[in-house]
């Protein structure tokens, strides 16, 4: 397929009738309408001014340099208005019919140039430029971050500005190779694409984060089945660095058929590997997305809790897998959590963690097993949670073959300690991921909500500032119809994009401004609708994109979006300085809360951090409770939403 619907020289550009050009991106764009062709028509029209004034500086560019026309992102379905390949540098267009730009256009074009710089082999080492031409405005506009907004006669002078004079012109067969882009995928799409053909396509930075983790598992895996011996491998890092990924592809990983043993049937695993999850979304979107892949969606991914019903029925049961990967480990239920949950298991089960019953299955694979942790932080938001990563180490110490195990560590401060009474116990930094690559080029986002929930404003706001540069940003508003509208025009031109609503569990509010939320609300996605939620397209039944649904941090929780609707609740708020959850609603449970306000800013901490692109807060302008919350994230760094045009700020009844 080709990776633009028209793409030649300045002068070959010149020299073609405009209507030409038109039935070349007509067959490129099939479903195109009257409003496209219009559209083509008038920037096709801008373009050729432009140039021709651009040859008539420098000549030299009527072969060296390069126009193209609606541009496929690799991989994706957003198409690039136009794109000029210059002296030393890549300017972005992209042409809108009006006279004011609204913060989803301007948001819309960011992106485009955001991830050419971030994916793009062509663009790795020459600056990356954006222009949004209105074509109804004339002169240059206030600039928007990185964007400059201008009218068609301010273009020539601006691709000027952009030009390095006597640089090499990125080369036009170079830059649409397909080989030339390659994004990171999502969680979603790395599950289906693992599942297909065992191996996960990455942009250097991911491989670059991730492959000395992945290598130095593989190491331990095959050095654990050679001296037929049990290992725990706890894998660390900062939310977004790719754990569950890792934890993906080594579930995928093909060597492990080879390791296998085989079983008293005479026949070896067919699946030696297994990822665990205790968030039964996470699951069910990954069982969604391999079961559309052509699979039953269960022979790589399983719940945590289905896996320790099936194996504590009776002890003699045998695990299939040498592999075992729990992810969100850190999380695993303690004991009192595991009876609840498991009311009719077994007496010999009773008052066993979670670690400890996974470390009684593996002792029972034959040979080998590895057990594969991956831990995150700050991602404890339900009951029986709280007890942490040294369960883990209980659980080897009162195993009946601890001297069988072989403990590998990241060397963290936060873990090693745990486990210092154990013996043969091996820390290397290469279990540890540092790098967020989930969110682009904006790597301080986690820093930015760890900032916000902390109450330092200041720090967050510089943080802002950069998150921004790097195309991540942050709005916000007290209307939902306008923070509605907002997405579904910053995504109108891109059908694999998904945005939903998210919000709190514990709040009582949001239901009387427009949020449909609630306990059994019809409207709060529960199991059983996650898959379609998260994965199916525009206009389908049941997609996050309609946003007339709402998921809650459970249902978050590990998942991503390109962009989050985030509904703030009265349950967090700011009181004379600092957050309180007093309005927040209650647990059944109250007795085995161990800190219900560190649940809440743990819940706040997940939905700030759903989405790739940004995150995008409604406040419901409850004055007398939102009021010192509204102005507490503008000065953290979000921006005000404002409909295209409006010269001032929309703040209701909340005056400074």
């Amino acid at each position: 397929m080709a990776q633009a619907g028209y793409a030649e020289t300045f002068s070959n550009f010149l020299d073609c009738e405009t209507s030409t050009i038109i039935d070349r991106l007509k067959s490129f764009v099939p479903d195109a309408d009257e409003g496209q062709i219009r559209a083509w028509r008038d920037s096709i029209r801008i373009l050729k001014v432009s140039i021709k004034e651009l040859l008539s500086r420098s000549p030299i560019l009527a072969e060296t340099a390069s126009v193209l026309l609606e541009y496929v992102i690799p991989l994706e379905e957003r198409r690039v208005d136009a794109i000029f390949l210059l002296e030393g540098g890549v300017v972005v267009l992209e042409f809108k019919g009006k006279s004011f730009a609204s913060q989803a256009d301007v948001d819309q074009a960011a992106a485009y140039a955001r991830d050419l710089r971030a994916y793009h082999r062509a663009c790795s080492e020459v600056p990356v430029h954006c222009l949004l031409v209105l074509t109804r405005a004339a002169g240059a506009l206030p600039k928007q971050g990185e964007v400059q907004v201008i009218g068609p006669d301010r273009l020539t002078r601006s691709c000027e500005d952009a030009m390095c004079v006597g640089s090499v012109v990125p080369a036009s067969a170079a830059f649409l190779a397909a080989d030339s882009y390659r994004p990171l995928p999502s969680l979603i799409k790395a599950a289906r694409e693992l599942f297909n053909c065992g191996t996960l396509k990455r942009i250097h930075r991911a491989a670059v984060a991730t492959e000395p983790t992945i290598e130095k598992c593989s190491a331990i895996v095959h050095e654990t089945a050679c001296r037929k011996r049990r290992a725990l491998i706890l894998i660390c890092g900062v939310p977004g660095a790719g754990k569950t990924l890792v934890g993906l592809q080594l579930a995928h990983a093909k060597y492990l058929d080879d390791l296998a043993v085989v079983r008293e049937n005479g026949e070896k695993p067919t699946a030696p590997a297994v990822f665990l999850s205790g968030n039964g979304p996470l699951v069910e979107v990954l069982q969604y997305e391999l079961r559309a892949a052509g699979g039953d969606g269960k022979a790589f991914v399983r719940g945590v809790h289905e896996y320790v019903k099936t194996f504590t029925r009776k002890s003699s049961l045998i695990p299939p897998q040498h592999v075992l990967i729990y992810d969100e480990a850190q999380r695993a239920f303690d004991a009192a959590q595991v009876d609840l949950k498991h009311k009719d298991m077994p007496s010999e089960f009773k008052g066993l963690s979670e670690p400890e019953l996974f470390v009684q299955f593996a002792e029972r694979v034959p040979e080998w097993c590895v057990v594969v942790g991956l831990i995150g932080s700050g991602q404890e938001i339900h009951i029986g949670e709280e007890a942490g990563i040294g369960q883990w180490m209980d659980a080897i110490k009162k195993a009946k073959l601890s001297d069988q195990w072989d403990i590998y560590l990241p060397d963290s401060p936060d873990i090693a300690p745990h486990f210092e009474t154990l013996p043969r116990v091996f820390c290397t930094d290469k279990l540890e991921l540092l790098v967020t690559i989930r969110f682009h080029l904006a790597t301080q986002l986690y820093e930015f909500v760890s900032s916000l929930l902390s109450g330092d404003a200041d720090r967050a706001m510089v943080i802002s500032k950069k998150l921004e540069q790097h195309g991540y940003n942050l709005r916000m508003t007290h209307n939902l119809t306008l923070a509605k509208q907002y997405l579904h025009d910053r995504y109108n031109q891109n059908r694999d994009a998904r945005y939903g609503m998210v919000a709190s569990s514990k709040d009582k509010e949001l239901q009387n401004y427009g949020v449909p939320k609630g306990f059994k609300s019809p409207n709060e996605v529960r199991l059983g609708k996650f898959g379609v939620w998260y994965t199916e397209p525009k206009g389908s039944a049941g997609s996050c994109t309609a946003l007339e649904s709402v998921a809650t941090e459970f249902g978050s929780q590990g998942l991503e979006l390109d962009c989050c609707l985030l509904a703030w609740g009265t349950d967090f708020i700011r009181e004379a300085g600092k957050w309180t959850n007093r309005h927040a609603s209650g647990y059944q449970d109250k007795a085995r809360i161990v800190d219900a306000m560190k649940l809440r800013l743990n819940a706040y901490r997940v939905l700030l951090t759903r989405g790739r692109d940004g995150c995008l807060i409604f406040i419901p302008p409850i004055a007398d409770k939102m009021k010192e919350t509204y102005w507490y994230l503008k000065q953290c760094g979000f921006t005000e939403l404002k409909a295209p045009g409006e010269e001032g700020s929309v703040t209701y009844q909340y005056v400074s």
